[in-house]
């Protein structure tokens, strides 16, 4: 009875949350971090976790331990209306260049080890442009933004250096992807060395590596993109026994892997304060999408509705913070609009830059994020996706989905309680109109298209318009699978097959 008032008091504190929140090698690098004058351009770090959902963080659910994670959201500025794509590619993809999915070819599900493709070419991303503006520009994680050739791979696109894996997952200790290859790699050459290392571990110490080696003359951008918390569900046993009135076991590993995370959070921040660059560096933190929600991965997107890979809130609002000493207004929420496509022009004009892509999705809300002044963002495309299809598109606080539904519209009780009642799992019908009031109705449990037909037109034609700019959903060939096979490069997934 104990463990179970606690885990209620958890659950209603959490829902409180919600409510108040609505109102191998080392890197060589050539010179000596601590024997140069100190940049004055800010340092930007960008830290993406995989898979994290509403209800997985200390500050949203008190149940869950992350004490780094929770310190910097609430000494910086807390995104409580911060918004992604619905799974992981996508949503990578528009972070990086600025531009939606569906603009992209990438408005489905994640790039596969098979597709001989990647973000479009000619598109400068995000760490390109940083390159441009006198950064050094460092990656740790997951890419999964294609891999085929060079030109496509981190590397190819504006890291100087890279050390990570290309794919969408893979185990967290032998770091083989799919089952049938390596997927670790420093630049462009393959690790063999890390077997048995988690991959927390490493990468948050790959990237405190790069803080260390770093030269203070030059500013940088470090984007560490994290496997946790996405599958297989693998922690080393000393955080899953921080949860011990846990009942659910997926639950209670997938909870060590966020504290695991937090964990490799506080590696890095105590390397920027050793270093002497924390008074210099704006940290972004967010989840790439919602979390997925069954006995499988046993996330928490509660209360929200949805999960990974649906157009619901639980699969497209992003917890998230800002920190840094350069923000004018801190230890607040802020409710103002922001999508993922605003990171690429927003951190380029942090950066310096004073021209931007005219053509970008996204808008500069550096003002909105640095003072809390109101977003120039009214509007966003959630997705939109022919093949299926489904739309999705925020105006003001009115929201439309319209289309069918392959995906959970649930609202799942969080696994680490005992709730009971009627899941409302009435997914999208096919040809299906839902309209929702999100500042009423953050949950999305009132459809309003009936009532509010006029609404519904005047936003659909919004989405016609946005459609005039699609790009087919990338498909994989018909043989690259085989090309791309890691037995044709010595048991490795690597470029050079496209």
């Amino acid at each position: 009875m104990h463990h179970k008032g606690r885990l209620v008091a958890c659950f209603l504190l959490a829902l409180t949350c919600f409510f108040v929140v609505r109102n191998h090698k080392s890197f060589q690098l050539q010179r000596d971090s601590s024997s140069t004058v100190p940049s004055k351009k800010p340092n930007i770090v960008f830290i993406l976790a995989d898979d994290l959902g509403w209800g997985d963080v200390g500050y949203l659910n008190p149940l869950v331990i992350t004490p780094t994670i929770d310190k910097l959201a609430r000494e910086g500025v807390i995104l409580n209306q911060s918004y992604v794509a619905q799974s992981c590619s996508p949503s990578r993809a528009a972070i990086m260049s600025g531009y939606y999915p569906y603009r992209l070819g990438f408005q489905e599900d994640g790039v596969t080890v098979d597709m001989p493709t990647g973000v479009p070419l000619h598109l400068m991303l995000l760490p390109r442009k940083l390159q441009q503006l006198g950064y050094s520009t460092y990656m740790v994680g997951k890419w999964h933004l294609g891999f085929c050739k060079k030109e496509y791979t981190p590397n190819g696109r504006g890291f100087d250096h890279f050390y990570g894996y290309y794919g969408a997952g893979q185990d967290h200790y032998t770091h083989v992807g799919k089952c049938r290859g390596l997927d670790l790699h420093h630049d462009f050459e393959p690790d063999r060395t890390q077997n048995g290392t988690y991959s927390t571990y490493l990468f948050s110490g790959k990237a405190v590596e790069f803080i260390k080696a770093h030269d203070k003359s030059k500013p940088f951008f470090l984007y560490l993109a994290f496997q946790n918390v996405h599958s297989p569900l693998q922690v080393p046993e000393k955080y899953t026994d921080m949860y011990p009135s846990v009942a659910n076991e997926n639950r209670r590993i997938k909870l060590g892997m966020i504290t695991a995370m937090d964990d490799g959070i506080a590696k890095l921040v105590n390397a920027l304060r050793r270093h002497g660059f924390w008074d210099n560096t704006l940290i972004v933190f967010s989840t790439d999408n919602g979390a997925p929600q069954n006995e499988r991965f046993e996330g928490n997107n509660w209360p929200l509705r949805g999960t990974k890979k649906s157009l619901f809130e639980g699969g497209t609002r992003a917890v998230g913070f800002i920190h840094g000493s350069m923000l004018e207004k801190t230890g607040y929420v802020n409710n103002q609009l922001i999508h993922a496509v605003d990171w690429h022009p927003t951190l380029s004009t942090v950066a310096g830059a004073k021209t931007l892509d005219p053509d970008m999705d996204g808008l500069n809300v550096w003002n909105t994020l640095r003072k809390n002044v109101t977003s120039p963002r009214k509007e966003f495309v959630y997705n939109i996706i022919e093949r299926i299809p489904i739309a999705g598109i925020r105006v003001h606080n009115y929201k439309l989905i319209v289309g069918n539904s392959q995906f959970s519209a649930c609202r799942v009780p969080p696994p680490e309680t005992e709730m009971k009642f009627e899941s409302d799992c009435a997914s999208l019908i096919r040809n299906g109109v839902y309209l929702y009031d999100l500042k009423n109705d953050p949950t999305e449990s009132f459809n309003l298209a009936e009532k509010m037909p006029q609404r519904v037109k005047e936003m659909n034609t919004r989405i016609e318009e946005y459609k005039k700019k699609l790009v087919p959903t990338l498909d994989r060939g018909i043989s690259e699978e085989q090309l791309s096979d890691p037995q044709n490069f010595g048991g490795v997934w690597m470029p050079g097959w496209c």
